[in-house]
Protein backbone atom coordinates (compact mmCIF):
# COMPACT_ATOMS: atom_id res chain seq x y z
CA UNK A 1 0.00 0.00 0.00
CA UNK A 2 2.61 2.63 0.74
CA UNK A 3 2.80 6.00 2.23
CA UNK A 4 0.93 8.89 1.06
CA UNK A 5 3.06 10.92 -1.39
CA UNK A 6 2.19 14.19 -2.71
CA UNK A 7 1.41 14.14 -6.66
CA UNK A 8 2.45 17.59 -7.07
CA UNK A 9 6.59 16.82 -6.93
CA UNK A 10 8.09 13.38 -8.31
CA UNK A 11 8.38 10.60 -5.98
CA UNK A 12 12.15 10.00 -5.72
CA UNK A 13 12.48 13.95 -4.83
CA UNK A 14 9.66 13.14 -2.17
CA UNK A 15 12.17 10.25 -1.01
CA UNK A 16 14.94 12.13 -1.00
CA UNK A 17 12.91 15.01 1.51
CA UNK A 18 12.00 11.86 3.80
CA UNK A 19 15.59 10.91 4.25
CA UNK A 20 16.15 14.65 4.82
CA UNK A 21 14.05 14.86 7.76
CA UNK A 22 15.22 11.98 8.80
CA UNK A 23 18.85 12.73 8.83
CA UNK A 24 17.62 16.65 10.55
CA UNK A 25 15.87 14.83 13.37
CA UNK A 26 18.40 12.48 14.07
CA UNK A 27 16.67 9.84 12.82
CA UNK A 28 19.68 9.12 11.10
CA UNK A 29 22.88 10.14 12.30
CA UNK A 30 26.08 10.82 10.63
CA UNK A 31 28.23 7.73 9.70
CA UNK A 32 25.47 5.32 10.30
CA UNK A 33 23.62 2.98 7.78
CA UNK A 34 20.65 4.24 5.57
CA UNK A 35 18.15 1.41 4.81
CA UNK A 36 18.53 -0.33 0.88
CA UNK A 37 16.63 1.19 -1.83
CA UNK A 38 15.28 -2.28 -2.00
CA UNK A 39 14.16 -1.46 2.02
CA UNK A 40 12.77 1.95 0.99
CA UNK A 41 11.08 0.92 -1.95
CA UNK A 42 9.17 -1.71 -0.01
CA UNK A 43 8.56 0.68 2.77
CA UNK A 44 6.89 3.56 0.21
CA UNK A 45 5.50 1.17 -2.07
CA UNK A 46 7.58 2.22 -4.64
CA UNK A 47 9.70 0.87 -7.61
CA UNK A 48 13.09 0.27 -6.40
CA UNK A 49 14.15 2.10 -9.11
CA UNK A 50 12.83 5.40 -7.75
CA UNK A 51 13.86 4.84 -4.21
CA UNK A 52 17.16 4.68 -5.81
CA UNK A 53 16.98 7.48 -7.90
CA UNK A 54 16.24 9.71 -4.40
CA UNK A 55 18.85 8.07 -2.98
CA UNK A 56 21.20 9.05 -5.44
CA UNK A 57 20.14 12.50 -5.33
CA UNK A 58 21.64 12.64 -1.71
CA UNK A 59 25.10 11.24 -3.46
CA UNK A 60 25.17 13.78 -5.62
CA UNK A 61 24.71 16.28 -2.83
CA UNK A 62 27.18 14.62 -0.52
CA UNK A 63 24.51 13.98 2.07
CA UNK A 64 24.98 9.97 1.72
CA UNK A 65 27.89 7.85 0.38
CA UNK A 66 28.67 4.83 -0.52
CA UNK A 67 30.75 2.13 1.09
CA UNK A 68 31.35 -0.78 -1.42
CA UNK A 69 30.12 -4.25 -0.84
CA UNK A 70 28.03 -2.93 2.45
CA UNK A 71 25.69 0.26 1.49
CA UNK A 72 24.66 3.61 1.78
CA UNK A 73 25.70 5.80 4.77
CA UNK A 74 25.21 9.10 5.81
CA UNK A 75 28.00 11.58 5.17
CA UNK A 76 29.62 13.08 8.41
CA UNK A 77 28.31 17.09 8.10
CA UNK A 78 25.38 15.85 6.29
CA UNK A 79 22.57 17.26 9.12
CA UNK A 80 24.93 20.91 9.05
CA UNK A 81 24.65 21.01 5.31
CA UNK A 82 21.00 20.27 5.45
CA UNK A 83 19.85 22.83 8.06
CA UNK A 84 21.96 25.09 5.66
CA UNK A 85 19.90 24.10 2.88
CA UNK A 86 16.98 24.31 4.40
CA UNK A 87 17.15 27.18 6.25
CA UNK A 88 18.39 28.88 2.67
CA UNK A 89 14.80 27.63 1.54
CA UNK A 90 12.86 28.40 3.99
CA UNK A 91 13.90 32.29 3.78
CA UNK A 92 13.04 31.77 -0.59
CA UNK A 93 9.79 30.28 0.19
CA UNK A 94 8.32 32.14 3.01
CA UNK A 95 10.44 35.39 4.68
CA UNK A 96 11.26 36.64 0.80
CA UNK A 97 7.50 35.89 0.10
CA UNK A 98 6.13 37.29 3.10
CA UNK A 99 7.59 40.49 3.01
CA UNK A 100 6.51 41.26 -0.68
CA UNK A 101 3.25 40.28 0.30
CA UNK A 102 3.40 42.77 3.51
CA UNK A 103 4.59 45.10 1.20
CA UNK A 104 1.77 44.90 -1.03
CA UNK A 105 -0.72 45.42 1.99
CA UNK A 106 1.07 48.85 2.99
CA UNK A 107 2.48 46.49 6.34
CA UNK A 108 6.03 48.18 7.81
CA UNK A 109 8.77 46.27 8.14
CA UNK A 110 8.38 47.27 12.03
CA UNK A 111 5.11 46.22 12.10
CA UNK A 112 5.37 42.70 10.40
CA UNK A 113 8.37 42.41 12.84
CA UNK A 114 5.70 43.25 15.56
CA UNK A 115 3.18 40.66 13.89
CA UNK A 116 6.10 37.83 14.21
CA UNK A 117 7.12 38.38 17.79
CA UNK A 118 3.41 38.74 19.12
CA UNK A 119 2.46 35.34 17.32
CA UNK A 120 6.38 33.25 18.91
Amino acid sequence: MGIMMDDSRPIFVQIAERIEDDIIAGGLPEETQVPSTNQFAAFYGINPATAAKGVNLLVDEEILYKKRGIGMFVATGAKERLMEKRKEQFYEQYVVTMIQEAEKLGISIDLLTDMIRKKG
